[in-house]
């Protein structure tokens, strides 16, 4: 069943007079129990769309479409019903712990706060939800009174899932949950949120640049290039059969599949080339390519690419 569904989404920013196109024309749905990553290149615009859905973005956007949760818009809610469902409903992971953690307050202070602003209960009883937290995702009640600076990378990102866990949301929007980690230490945050978050029926979307961390955590991903949704599928059939070129040039680049580096950078978001997107960088563009932006096709079930290569029925499969 379809937990949040996201339809034609636009979000725009006005940077000095050019409009920055962050995400235009997004559709997306994340089901329950379910784990969907969102890939692609640095500055594609995953980060900006867990933003909307969270209700997170500057005052300087313009934003179109809609974001559906258990039957509200939530593009339409007031701020003080977006601050109910934000980290009640719907929690988030920020990427960067040493930047989103408050390094004046313990981090022991900053879960207990969690409990104490949406639950409204006194100091203690949330200091006490806080320990469990802390014993949750493996870290010593004892260490609450320390500050933010006094963790390590992994440790600050334990607190992070604990921040992002406390009120038992049913989504939990995890951006870039592995930066900065070491190999050892990444796997251990991979298994540490999956775990959390199947035993907990709860759904995710995983914001990521990182292939293996998807491989390993996803049920679906999420491909986006330029603002735009270019392949919808399976993690299997996305990592195994790649149908976009975008999405094969990106697995291709990879250390495993031989570090090829795409051709060409990916576009301004102030001023997107005409046509589909990535064919300045696609080596199999054609004149249609240039001319015409493609829409988003169902190829088999559930699974979606756009591209002009599979605009026959004959391609399904």
């Amino acid at each position: 069943m379809t937990l949040l569904k996201i339809e034609d989404l636009g979000v725009y920013f006005n940077a000095r007079g050019r409009i920055v196109k962050a995400n235009n024309g997004v559709d997306l749905e994340i089901e329950e129990n379910e784990i969907l990553g969102l890939i692609g290149e640095t500055g594609c615009g995953k980060t900006i769309l867990g933003r909307a859905i969270i209700g997170l973005l500057s005052e300087n956007v313009e934003i179109k479409g809609k974001i559906i949760y258990r039957g509200e818009n939530l593009l339409t809610l007031s701020e003080d019903k977006m601050r109910q469902i934000r980290g009640k409903e719907i929690g988030m992971m920020l990427q960067n712990p040493s930047i989103s953690l408050n390094p004046v307050l313990t981090v022991g202070e900053q879960i207990a706060e969690v409990y104490r602003y949406h639950e409204g209960i006194g100091k203690e009883e949330a200091r006490k939800k806080a320990a469990d937290m802390f014993k949750l995702v493996g870290i010593d009640p004892k260490r609450m009174d320390e500050y933010p600076h006094q963790f390590s990378g992994g440790m600050k990102q334990r607190v992070m899932i604990a921040i992002g866990l406390a009120l038992n949301p049913r989504i939990l929007i995890a951006d870039e949950p592995t930066t900065g980690l070491d190999s050892s230490m990444k796997k251990k945050i991979v298994d540490l949120t999956s775990e959390l978050v199947r035993s907990r029926n709860m759904s995710m979307l995983l914001i990521t640049h990182d292939l293996e961390v998807a491989k390993r955590m996803c049920d679906r991903i999420a491909v986006m290039y330029a603002g735009e949704l270019f392949e919808i599928a399976s993690a299997d059939k996305i990592l195994s059969k790649p149908k976009h070129p975008y999405t094969q040039d990106l697995l291709d680049s990879l250390p495993r599949r031989g570090l090829k580096p795409i051709p060409g950078a990916s576009p301004s978001l102030t001023s997107l080339p005409a046509g589909c997107r990535f064919h300045p960088r696609c080596r199999y563009k054609r004149d249609e390519c240039s001319e015409k932006h493609p829409e988003m096709i169902e190829t088999e079930g559930k699974n979606h690419v756009r591209c002009f290569l599979y605009k026959n029925d004959e391609n399904k499969g």
